[in-house]
Parts: C-alpha cells; structure tokens; sequence
C-alpha cells in the first residue's frame, strides 16, 4: 500500500502575497493600489457554542490570512476581483447596497467586502469612497476557519487607512478601542448583508489578538485579555485538521441550539446561561428537569455543555497565565480540558461528527496531548496539541485513519498564533 502522505495547507509568505495581490490588482483595473492589507483567519483553542449564552472563548489568529489590495476612487463605484476567478470583475454601487432579503442585497462573496463599506457608514463613519479591491486569501474555505471574517476584517483596515478614520492603530501599537468598532461593524456586515446570523469572535480574533496569545473574549460584553500562549518557544504546537466534512449550519441545527439554550435560560430565570454558576449547576439541571417542558432532558444537555464549557475555559485561562512552563502536570492538564470539551461537544451538544470524532479519537491515539472539534461543528475542523516533532507523525495517522475509513483526505495547519489585521505594505 502506497504510504499516505499528509497535505499541509500553507500560508503565503509576505513577499509571495504582496506580489500576488498587487499583481491582481494591477491585471484587474490597469492601476497601482494605494497599498496591501491582511487579515487572519482564527482557531478556538477552547470556549464553544459560548459566545451567544455571553461566556467565554480562547481564539488565536492563524498564520494564514486574507489579503486585499485596494485603492480608494473618487466616485461610489466598487470593482472587486479575486484570485479565485481573476477574469471576473464584481461592480457595485455603494449608494445602492442593502441588507439581505433588499432590493440592494448582494448575493455573492463581494457581499463581505462591500458590506463593511455600509456598516461603516451605517455606524456615521463616512461617507467612504469608492473602491477598486484584489482579494488574495490562503485561509482555507468551508473549514470552519473564519474565512469570511478574515475578508471583512482586511477591507475593515483597509478602508479605515485610505479614508483616515483612525479606528486600527498598526499591528505594533494596535487601538483596541477603535478596533472593537470595526469588529462592530464587520459583524452587521456579515449578519446583515452576506445574511450569515453568526457572532463577533471570529472578527474580534482577526482584529485584536497578538502573536503568541491567545484572546481571552468575554462574549457577553467584549472585553478581551492577551493571554501568553508561545506554542513554540515550549516545543509544542496547534494542529489543525481539515476534515473536508461539509461544515453547514444552514440546515437549522446551529439554530436549534441556540434556541434550546434561550429557552432554558427563560425556565431557570437567567438572561443567558453564563448567569449559571458551575457550583450550582446540578440544582439548576434539576429544575429543568422538573420544569414539565417536553425536551427537558435535551435543555438539560445544552445547558450543561455550555456552563460547564465555561468553566473548562476559565480554568485553562488560569493555567496559561500562572506563569509556569506549558509542560508535565500543566500540559497534562490543558489537554484534558481540551478531551473533556471534545466530549460534552459529542454527548451534551450534539454538534461533532464521524470525520471530527475520528480526527480527535486518532490524534490522542497518536501522541497528542490533548484534541478537540473546533468551530460551529457539524464538519469543519479539529485541533490537536501536539510536541512540535510529532506533528508530521500525527498528521500521518489521522490522513491514514481516513483513508482506512474511507473518508476524503483532510488538509493540515499549523496554527502558529499569530497577528492581527494591519497594512503589508
């Protein structure tokens, strides 16, 4: 048998996306671009299904990013093109932009990119210019790796530099305030006109986290803590594993689940279940057993997940920020949070899948220190936590265990955690 071979989804170097970019550009509309601005996709390290019950999450920013080079025009005209389909170029009419379900809506993947243009003027920062834009991305699609947000977060800085609003700051000297704006107005953006109902972690990770932490997210108010998490300089390493299972919330499960979770909050009189202590859980899971209501026992499960998911991230945030190295009891530990999150994600919510189990099940099998789903579920991706010379030997199995199993080949990250959006050049 021909020995399976793990394929690793590289991020482009800065020289290699400037030149890709401003190449687009200039192929595309003829002209120079004012400049090249980058955005991340993200990874939850821990915190799921958290954000809309107002707990926590622990996001890093991924290595892989989108890449927009834009110039600003002097009329409300916007053309688009990526390297997608480089021969095609999008025209839209900001002044004629609307919300999903309007005459204005846009119904293409320009949709995250003319979308903050109107969020932002929609939240009294214009009126914005016209604009030319080349969309250059290596976060991958469909895996559950905020491909989306990574778009609007780069045309988020992008826009803010060419029309001299002074909301981002650089990378070095991030404005976290100005930043949370943006994060705002790239989650009506995506809401409101691509129509996707999701929360803002994906863009408050590609905007305001930092290279070598993790961002700690209080989904409830969006605060946010920078918490050390310097994988390599520990030996240590994020695996990322792609399973190519379709990653679709369309079909109402996403929906369910947040519905079950309003409704047990309303029955336990809490406005959202990180009101929840995990001391008082057991009583609290008693009374939505006794509460009549037909589902009791599903009730019972969401609600667990979420508040005892919360309480796992508050734990690993202590453990990450006390100072010690990330290795013997504490790697021990951080990757038993990282199972026992795997496991309510599986029994309580519902949301993994045979490929995510398998991904999981197959990287503990082979030397991780702890693994997980990570993301809405349903497909998308895992993570595993790996020492840093084994990650090419835990890859091997989990591409082999699929083969074996008959499903297609899943893609690889290493999820370095990395910066936030800014100006390449």
């Amino acid at each position: 048998m021909t020995p399976v071979r793990p394929v690793f989804t590289p991020h482009l170097p800065p020289a290699e996306a400037m030149a890709a970019s401003t190449g687009l550009f200039r192929t595309a509309f003829g002209a120079e671009p004012a400049g090249v601005w980058y955005a991340p996709g993200r990874v939850n390290v821990i915190g799921e299904h958290t954000d809309y019950n107002g707990g926590l999450a622990l996001p890093i920013a991924l290595p892989h990013r989108a890449h927009v080079a834009l110039a600003p025009r002097a009329d409300r005209t916007i053309r688009l093109v990526s390297s997608q389909d480089p021969t095609r170029i999008e025209t839209l009419d900001l002044d004629q932009i609307g919300p999903r379900g309007s005459a204005g809506e846009v119904t293409h993947w320009g949709a995250y990119i003319a979308g903050v243009a109107w969020a932002l003027e929609r939240d009294g920062l214009g009126p914005l210019p016209g604009f030319d834009a080349a969309l250059v991305s290596c976060v991958p699609l469909g895996g559950g790796l905020s491909s989306s947000a990574a778009l609007e977060c780069a045309t988020a800085v992008a826009l803010d530099e060419v029309a001299s609003l002074g909301l981002a700051g650089t990378v070095a000297q991030p404005n976290d305030a100005g930043r949370a704006r943006l994060v705002a107005c790239c989650v009506s953006a995506e809401n409101e006109i691509a129509g996707a109902p999701t929360g803002g972690m994906d863009q408050s990770a590609s905007l305001r986290c930092r290279a070598g932490h993790a961002l700690e997210l209080n989904c409830r108010d969006g605060s946010v803590r920078h918490v050390p998490f310097d994988l390599a300089g520990q030996g240590l390493a994020l695996l990322v594993i792609d399973t190519k299972a379709p990653h679709s919330l369309v079909d109402g499960q996403y929906g369910a689940r947040r519905a079950a979770c309003e409704t047990s909050a309303r029955i336990l009189g809490v406005e959202l279940l990180a009101d929840i202590d995990a001391d008082d859980l057991p009583a609290r899971l008693k009374e939505l057993e006794a509460s009549g209501q037909g589902d009791a026992q599903v009730l019972v499960r969401r609600t667990r997940h979420v508040v005892t998911e919360i309480a796992r991230t508050i734990e690993l945030v202590a453990l990450l920020q006390d100072g010690r190295p990330l290795a013997g009891d504490k790697l021990a530990r951080a990757g038993a949070l990282m199972d026992a999150s795997h496991e309510s994600l599986r029994v309580d919510y519902e949301v993994t899948c045979p490929e995510l189990d398998l991904a999981v099940e197959t990287a503990r099998a082979a030397g991780a220190h702890g693994a997980r789903m990570t993301g809405g579920g349903f497909g998308g991706s895992a993570i595993a936590l790996v020492d840093a010379q084994d990650i090419e030997k835990v890859a091997h199995a989990v591409a082999t265990a699929y083969e074996h199993e008959g499903f297609g080949a899943p893609a690889f990250l290493d999820a370095a955690p990395s910066a936030p959006a800014g100006r390449l050049a």
